[in-house]
């Protein structure tokens, strides 16, 4: 997941995608339909003649009722009246103008017009009296309107006091059979061209014969509204969104996504977008990947209006910013990356090695390439970038390392895995070997034989680290070694580290190395019931060595299994022991993430309890950390043969670093031990509680028993208590002590079992 929210187009596409969804990316539509519009304008159908009755002349009843008969005299197919129908008081004029409206039999309708756009209360229509209509019709026309105040959508139905009304362009356009709710008007539709005469010519006959007849009609005062914002025309009068609505309605398609104002008009071409973007970054060659982007924009700029024409509505401001945001971006790292990379391989040169910090567990290694200048003098400069290209593929290939730094002079750098430092030396003799075989340029063979130097000192700065990496570099290609290393704090430590074999072995003879046991309570049983061996190590001179200092130099120096095994014969003699003094008690041991994978791990294991007769199921194995394991499958296979064999299967630190749920469903287990970050807070934070409680039911659900770390008071015991926690360890119950102060408290509380835990271990 973090590696996903780390690539540039995801996070584009869902910045533009809220965008879209939020509206705050309409003034990119907005500007796009009002550019789009003035480019591509067609005139209006014919079919529809607008009658407009004019300001200058006041319209009564009677006058009405005459425009009406006129115009039933010229035939039109049907006649919509958007006007003030009102009772006058006059009888015999509110009769003439019923008797007008009825001679129209279903071939009229009367329109109910909100006089702002977004107003949609009763208030805001003027409705026609009934009494003078009678059962006619009646039509609304209102729209939708976006934050600049331009129409953009209307409802084919629409509930208004309580009593449902059709659209007037949904009346116009024949009422088609649509799927959707809303629809927009087709803006192309100019207003200037629609077929428009006055009342007063009408009535006066100034007008083509036959201009009405078997058309349309609509009959409007033109000062009654207010005109509205028209994409790419400027202002037009409300009449000309209901034709553009009737144009709309009559293409073979209407489908919005949702419509303009809500849901996701911006889908369809910010997924089209997406696609595209997609192929492009993953296009290698410039020309293509150039053609790509400009293929994306024309889909971007074209797309809405093509499927515009044919009835679908979408939207390109989602789309169009992910587009302009993904390029700005890759223009900007394209224009770092010409800083931080040579220009001849296109490989990070090592300025972008120094930048950041070296994580700890990583070593830095520098390559050098013997003769390099003489092969760069035989190559045309051309293909000097090619030459450090293969280089670098076969030294990411050999490392596992993707990043692969060039610098000046034939150096290569990377970060590699801190492995044991035997390990790690016949790693990089097996990297050599792969430049065994020539490199083919073009038409040029060269054999090339590359030196290491390697600098392991962590908690240095990068560019220290780097520099002592180069020095290294340096003397083993004029030593002629392999490998060198040549960094003053390492070269201090040299004798420690390379004598730490004889050290450990000296350690483990006169007794600096010892094992402490720390107790664990067993809840149910209300009693220790266990403890958890760890080795110390306080040497004559440096004094106590804190576990994971010399932990991790014995592994860098292949000398953890000499370690773990000799544990395992030392736990095996005090489990024993205890055992003999009272009921069940078990001990845990821990297994170096180093060892997990081993395949001599089972078979070791195997001898050391069949020489020494042991139950295996007196023994808990915690296994914590194993991100740096190389083969997880024989790593699974290990621990189940060891849990096969009766050995218990502890989760050790669950909820920290990797031995997360992920961890649960990989490992077979028996137990979890829940990490003292997350214990010794229950107390205080509500939070920690609830992620205690959750965890200790998961395990049960899952059956296994739950240890939790970290106990130093007695309300955290009495509360994990009532959590149902299974075992418990820390200070509160017990610090880590020598096995004999472990075996004497352990017969005390045997002796008396009546004693409680803060009695029996008090004093530890």
């Amino acid at each position: 997941m973090r590696r996903l929210f780390g690539n540039l187009l995801v996070n584009v596409l869902l910045l533009a995608f809220v965008g879209g969804w939020l509206g705050v990316l309409a003034p990119i539509s907005a500007g796009y339909w009002n550019v789009a519009y003035k480019i591509i304008s067609r005139d209006a159908s014919n079919s529809t003649v607008v009658v407009t009755l004019g300001d200058d002349v006041t319209w009564t009843t009677g006058d009405q009722a005459r425009l009406l008969r006129q115009l039933r005299r010229q035939m039109p197919t049907r006649v919509f009246v958007d006007a003030n129908i009102v009772a006058s008081g006059n009888a015999n004029e509110d009769s003439e103008l019923r008797e007008a409206v009825d001679s129209f039999g279903k071939d009229i309708g009367f329109v109910a017009r909100s006089g702002k756009p977004d107003h949609w209360d009763e208030s805001a229509f003027r409705f026609p009296a009934r009494s003078i209509i009678g059962d006619a019709p009646v039509f609304f026309s209102a729209w939708n309107a976006n934050f600049l105040y331009y129409p953009e959508s209307s409802p084919f139905v629409a509930r208004i006091g309580g009593r449902d009304y059709k659209s007037l362009s949904f009346a116009l356009a024949g009422e088609p059979d649509k799927f959707e709710h809303q629809f927009t008007p087709d803006f192309s539709i100019s207003p200037d061209s629609i077929v428009t005469i006055s009342a007063t010519d009408l009535a006066s006959g100034r007008f083509a014969p036959g201009l009405l007849t078997g058309r349309t009609v609509i009959v409007v005062e033109s000062g009654r509204n207010q005109p509205m914002n028209y994409f790419g025309h400027g202002m037009a009068q409300p009449y000309a969104f209901d034709v553009a609505g009737e144009a709309a309605l009559r293409k073979p398609f209407g489908i919005m996504f949702g419509g303009p104002l809500y849901g996701v008009p911006f889908l369809p071409v910010l997924v089209l977008t997406a696609f595209g973007l997609l192929i492009a970054q993953r296009e290698r060659r410039n020309r293509r990947r150039y053609l790509l982007y400009f293929a994306n924009l024309l889909c971007i700029l074209v797309l809405p209006i093509a499927l515009g024409l044919i009835g679908i509505f979408v939207t390109p401001d989602a789309a169009a910013t992910a587009f302009a945001l993904f390029l700005a971006i890759r223009l900007w790292q394209k224009r770092t990356r010409r800083i931080q990379q040579t220009s001849a391989s296109g490989l990070p040169n090592l300025l972008a090695l120094t930048e950041g910090a070296v994580p700890v567990g990583q070593d830095m290694v520098v390559t050098v390439v013997a003769r390099w200048e003489e092969i760069l003098a035989t190559l045309p400069k051309a293909l000097h970038g090619e030459l450090a290209q293969q280089i670098a593929r076969r030294l990411s290939i050999g490392s596992g390392c993707s990043d692969i730094y060039h610098g000046d002079g034939g150096h290569f750098a990377w970060l590699d895995e801190a492995r044991p430092l035997e390990t790690q030396l016949n790693h990089l003799e097996g990297l050599r070997a792969l430049f065994s075989a020539p490199l083919q340029i073009g038409d040029h063979t060269f054999d090339t034989n590359i030196h290491f130097g390697l600098d392991r000192n962590e908690g240095l700065d990068a560019l220290t680290r780097l520099n002592s990496a180069l020095a290294s570099a340096a003397e083993a290609l004029k030593n002629g070694r392999t490998v060198e290393y040549f960094e003053a704090s390492r070269l201090a430590e040299a004798p420690w580290e390379l004598s730490l074999h004889a050290r450990i072995d000296e350690g483990l003879r006169n007794g600096d190395i010892w094992l402490a046991y720390q107790p664990q309570w067993d809840y149910r049983e209300n009693r220790i019931s266990g403890a958890e061996a760890l080795i110390r190590w306080n040497h004559p001179t440096r004094g106590p060595i804190q576990p994971d200092a010399f932990i991790l130099q014995a592994e860098r120096a292949g000398r953890i299994d000499t370690l773990t095994y000799w544990v395992l014969e030392q736990a095996i003699s005090a489990a024993e022991t205890m055992n003999a003094l009272g009921p069940h008690f078990q001990m845990s041991i821990n297994l170096s993430a180093q060892m997990v994978d081993k395949p001599s791990l089972v078979s070791s294991v195997s001898e050391i309890v069949r020489r020494r007769g042991i139950d295996c199921r007196l023994l808990t194995i915690e296994v914590t950390e194993t991100s740096s394991v190389h083969n997880r499958p024989a790593a699974r296979h290990n621990l189940g043969q060891l849990r096969a064999m009766g050995f218990r299967l502890s989760i050790d630190d669950f909820g920290t670093g990797e031995a997360s749920l992920s961890y649960l469903a990989e490992l077979p287990s028996d137990e979890l031990k829940l990490d003292k970050r997350f214990v010794s807070a229950i107390t205080t934070s509500d939070r920690n509680r609830k992620i205690v409680s959750s965890t200790i039911g998961l395990a049960h659900a899952l059956g296994q028993v739950v240890v939790a770390e970290g106990i130093e008071d007695i309300a955290t015991f009495n509360l994990l208590r009532e959590l149902e926690c299974d075992h418990g360890q820390g200070y509160f119950i017990g610090r880590p002590q020598p096995f004999p102060q472990l075996r004497e408290h352990y017969s005390g509380m045997v002796e008396q079992r009546g004693r409680s835990v803060s009695d029996t271990f008090r004093g530890c």
